[in-house]
């Protein structure tokens, strides 16, 4: 037997495999004694030594049949014996293909991810405890040791290199329009134009004096200045309200005007021949300035600095946000069916495609294992695993034989 390395677990198998040998053994010596203590006696005693004498036969052939799967019996080179070291390529090329059209088939691993419920488990497993927190944890300190080896020098040759080129070669619009029109139709944009309503009045309740400086000017001559301080004030009040009310109301004029327009503009991106060139004629003069490439690092510098800053503080709003996010996509995988399907239903479609496209290099692993394997290791790990069991063979031969035995021999009595 070739040395190889024994896990735990392999000194485990050896030693039910060496107790199971002795067990077939012991049943084997067994029925030589009795076989050999009836021999030539009359009676009762005849029917026991058939029966002792079929049991060492079916003994015998049974412990060759187990034998020959690994290695020649008593080392003499029968044919058709030690099948597994002399045929272990083709064993392995035949164990690949019975995982491929059994085990890693595309409706196999659906039909396994729909009983397995696998959006559900994963759901209350992000809704219990502090699961959602240890993994941003983990992202983060993934992360956040990736980040510092991204040097300014590999990103800007890659920015400058690969990225604007390809950029620029691309058509953009169609990809633009598609974006936009996701954006829009999920209603993304509106904590953005929420945002942009407060700052704005907000603004504009804290600087008066602007107004002042921009309509002050503006005002007839012939007009005193308490009428234009009246005009102003006015013109403040309205606008504030107008922002005001843009700002509180979902469903306002102007709110409905700019869903149109960035759909009607999502739309001509995708579309319109004419917004298409201009877009596009405005993408390459943007990304060919000689100043973009630099731009665009300096601003992936700033990025970078921020994101470690906030990933490595465990109460920075970017993870509180993330774990928030992450316990909310729990709950709703728990609770809503439509969401649950759709994310199963994904991920069939990434699984089978994963299996399509790489199946035949995820189960080649088995016969470049094996292949690599020495003949005789193979054998032997393949016995640790399986000689256990196989001994049961052994010992049903054992059995099996001496009841065959013990019924041929009455019906020849009987005869």
């Amino acid at each position: 037997m070739a040395t190889m390395t024994l896990g735990a677990a392999d000194v485990v198998r050896r030693r039910g495999l060496r107790q199971m040998r002795m067990v077939a053994l012991s049943l084997l010596g067994l029925a030589a004694v009795i076989y050999v203590a009836t021999l030539h006696r009359d009676g009762g005693w005849g029917y026991l030594n058939a029966a002792a004498e079929a049991a060492m036969v079916g003994a015998l052939a049974d412990w060759f049949a187990v034998t020959a799967l690994f290695r020649h019996p008593l080392g003499l080179p029968i044919p058709h014996t030690a099948i597994v070291p002399t045929r272990k390529d083709s064993l392995a090329e035949s164990l690949e293909q019975f995982v491929t059209e059994n085990f890693l088939s595309k409706e196999v691993v659906a039909e396994k991810m729909r009983t397995a419920e696998v959006s559900r488990r994963a759901g209350e497993w992000l809704a219990a405890g502090n699961h959602a927190e240890r993994i941003v944890a983990e992202g983060a300190r993934t992360i956040g040791a990736a980040l510092p080896r991204l040097g300014d020098e590999d990103v800007t040759a890659f920015v400058q290199g690969s990225l604007l080129p390809r950029f620029v070669r691309e058509p953009l619009s169609p990809i633009a329009g598609h974006f936009l029109q996701s954006v829009v139709d999920d209603g993304a944009h509106h904590a953005l134009f929420d945002l942009l309503m407060v700052e704005a009045h907000d603004w504009l309740r804290d600087n008066r004096e602007i107004l002042t400086e921009v309509v002050g000017p503006r005002a007839p001559r012939w007009s005193p200045q308490w009428v234009d301080r009246l005009v102003i004030d006015r013109i403040h009040r309205e606008a504030l309200a107008w922002l005001a009310d843009v700002r509180d109301n979902q469903s306002h004029a102007a709110r409905q005007a700019v869903d149109r327009l960035l759909s009607q503009l999502a739309d001509d991106l995708q579309n319109d021949p004419e917004m298409m060139a201009r877009f596009e004629t405005f993408k390459g003069r943007m990304l060919t300035h000689p100043d973009m490439g630099s731009s665009l690092t300096a601003v992936w510098d700033a990025v970078r600095k921020a994101l470690i800053e906030s990933i490595n503080d465990p109460s920075s709003t970017l993870r509180v946000r993330a774990t928030t996010a992450l316990q909310d996509l729990g709950k709703r995988l728990q609770n809503d069916d439509e969401l649950r399907t759709k994310v199963d239903v994904r991920a069939a479609e990434a699984v089978g495609y994963v299996i399509r496209t790489y199946g035949n290099e995820i189960v080649s692993v088995i016969s470049d294992t094996i292949e690599r394997w020495d003949g005789r290791e193979a054998a032997a790990r393949i016995e640790l695993h399986v000689g256990r069991d196989l001994q049961f063979i052994r010992i049903n031969g054992t059995v099996v034989g001496a009841l065959v035995g013990l019924i041929i021999h009455t019906l020849s009595q009987l005869l």
